[in-house]
C-alpha cells in the first residue's frame, strides 16, 4: 500500500501551496483536486476578476484621458477579446502551479476525495474507487456560493438568467442591464468591471451601506463614487423574488420590481465541508465551517483544515499563511495565525485596503487610541496621477501600547500600499521608530510616512 506522510484535499491557494511547503520540508504528499488547481481563486476568482477589471479600467483611462493632454479618438471595448485574454491568463498560471507541484514531486490525482476513516496505517482516503492512506490530512476544500432561500433563485441558475461570479466571468455577450444580489466584495468589482464598460448596473444590499463591516467613510466615498458611474445603489432593501426577467424586493417598506436581462448572485460564500467525509472522524463544524485552533489543528490529531472551509477569513493570502503555519505546525517548527495582521482589498478603482482593527472594535475593547485621518493628496505622485481623486489614510494608534494596530485607505494603489502598514502592526515597533522608515519620492506611499508624523 502507498502511505503519505500528508495528503491534501484540494488544489486552491491553501491546498497547493501546503503541499509545496510539506514537499519542501521532506514530506511524500499527495493533492487532490477534483477541478482545476488553484481553485476558486485563481480559475473563477481572484485572478481572471483582477484580469477583468485591469482591461476594464483601461477602457476608462483612454476615455477620460483628455484631462491627462492625451487624446486617443474613439475608444472602443471588445468583451469577447478581455475574455479570451483572461483565459489564457487562467491556463498559464494553473500550468505555473502544475509545473510547482511537479518540481516538488507532490502526487496530484484529479479526482474527487473524501474521508473514510482511519486504519492501521493512518487516515484513508478514497477517490475513483481507490484508497489511498496517509498519517495526516489537511482540508483545503474551500467556499461554494451561498444561494439564499429567496423564491425563484434556484430556478433562474438552473436556466441560467441568475450568474454566480463563476459564469459572469466567461459570459460571452454583455447584457444590457444587470441587477447585482449583494454589495459585498465579489458584488462590488463585478459591478465595477460591467458599469465600467457600458453595462446598466443596480446594486441591491440588504444593509444599510456597501462592502460589509469596511470603514463607514470610506464606504461612503466609494458609493458616492458608484453612483456617479451611473449605478444604481439600493441599500437596506431585501429580495423577496426572482422572477423571469428581474427581481422583486423590498424598498422602505414598499415592493419594487426591476427589470433586467441577468441577474448576479453576490451574496457571499460558505465553506464547502458537506460529503467530505468528516463525520467518519467526528471531526467538529461550526455553521459548516471546519473548527481550527490558532495552528490549523482540528478536534482530531493529525487533521488540519486551512482556507476558505474553515470559516476564519475567506482570503487567499490567508489561506496561503495558514497553510505555512499548519506545515510548520507538523515539523515542530513554532508557529501561529495571527488573523489581525491579515489585510483584506477591494479592488474597486478606487481600491480599498484595510488591516488590523477599527475605530469602533478599539474602543469597544476599551482600548486609549488616536486615529489620523490624510488625504491622500499629501502625497505628490497621488496628485501627478489622479484628477480630483477623493482618497484618504486613516492610521489607528493606541496610545496605551504605543503601537500602529489598525490603517484603512481609499485610492489608487491601495492594494499595494496596505502591506507596509501590516508590517507596521505586525512588527509593534512603537510609531517614533516607524517615523523613521525612508519612503521613496514620489510614490503613493508616501502618505503613510506623512500619516505617521500627524502623531
Amino acid at each position: 500500500m502507498d502511505i503519505f506522510d500528508l495528503i491534501v484535499i484540494g488544489g486552491g491557494p491553501g491546498g497547493y501551496l501546503c503541499a509545496e511547503r510539506a514537499a519542501q520540508k521532506g514530506m511524500k504528499v499527495a493533492l487532490f483536486e477534483e477541478r482545476a488547481l488553484g481553485g476558486t481563486c485563481l480559475n473563477e476568482g481572484c485572478i481572471p476578476t483582477k484580469t477583468l477589471l485591469n482591461s476594464a479600467k483601461l477602457y476608462r483611462h483612454a476615455k477620460e484621458s483628455e484631462a491627462f493632454g492625451v487624446n486617443v479618438g474613439s475608444v472602443s471595448y471588445d468583451h469577447a477579446v478581455v475574455i479570451d485574454r483572461k483565459n489564457a491568463v487562467v491556463k498559464k498560471l494553473v500550468g505555473g502551479v502544475g509545473s510547482a507541484m511537479k518540481a516538488h514531486k507532490v502526487k496530484v490525482i484529479s479526482a474527487c476525495a473524501k474521508i473514510s476513516g482511519r486504519g492501521e496505517d493512518g487516515f484513508e482516503i478514497e477517490a475513483d474507487g481507490n484508497t489511498y492512506t496517509a498519517k495526516r490530512i489537511v482540508i483545503a476544500t474551500g467556499s461554494e456560493t451561498s444561494v439564499p432561500p429567496v423564491p425563484g433563485l434556484k430556478e433562474g441558475l438552473e436556466s441560467g438568467f441568475v450568474l454566480t461570479n463563476r459564469e459572469a466571468l466567461d459570459i460571452k455577450e454583455l447584457p444590457k442591464k444587470m441587477a447585482v444580489i449583494g454589495g459585498g466584495v465579489i458584488g462590488l468589482e463585478m459591478a465595477y468591471y460591467f458599469a465600467s464598460v457600458g453595462v446598466d448596473i443596480t446594486v441591491i444590499e440588504m444593509m444599510p451601506k456597501l462592502a460589509g463591516n469596511t470603514d463607514a467613510e470610506i464606504c461612503g466615498v466609494l458609493t458616492e463614487d458608484c453612483i456617479s458611474r451611473g449605478m444604481d445603489i439600493k441599500l437596506s432593501c431585501r429580495v423577496l423574488e426572482v422572477t423571469q426577467n428581474g427581481v422583486r424586493f423590498e424598498e422602505n417598506g414598499e415592493e419594487k420590481t426591476l427589470s433586467c436581462d441577468r441577474v448576479l448572485l453576490a451574496a457571499g460564500r460558505r465553506p464547502r465541508t458537506a460529503g467530505i467525509g468528516l463525520e467518519t472522524l467526528s471531526i467538529e463544524t461550526e455553521r459548516g465551517a471546519i473548527v481550527t485552533d490558532r495552528h490549523l489543528c482540528t478536534n482530531v490529531s493529525g487533521v488540519y483544515a486551512v482556507g476558505d472551509c474553515n470559516g476564519k477569513l475567506m482570503l487567499a493570502h490567508t489561506a496561503y499563511r495558514e497553510a505555512e503555519v499548519a506545515v510548520n505546525h507538523m515539523v515542530g517548527i513554532s508557529d501561529e495565525m495571527r488573523y489581525d495582521v491579515i489585510p483584506s482589498v477591494i479592488y474597486t478603482d478606487p481600491e480599498i485596503a484595510s488591516v488590523g482593527i477599527s475605530k469602533v472594535e478599539a474602543e469597544e475593547r476599551g482600548l486609549r487610541v488616536k486615529e489620523i485621518k490624510l488625504p491622500m493628496i499629501y502625497a505628490g505622485r497621488y496628485v501627478a496621477e489622479t484628477e480630483n481623486g477623493k482618497g484618504f489614510i486613516k492610521l489607528l494608534v493606541d496610545m496605551g501600547a504605543n503601537r500602529l494596530i489598525g490603517c484603512s485607505m481609499i485610492g489608487s494603489y491601495a492594494s499595494e500600499l496596505i502591506i507596509t502598514p501590516t508590517i507596521m502592526i505586525d512588527t509593534e515597533l512603537p510609531p517614533k521608530r516607524l517615523q523613521r522608515f525612508v519612503f521613496p519620492h514620489p510614490t503613493v506611499a508616501e502618505i503613510i510616512r506623512e500619516a505617521l508624523f500627524q502623531l
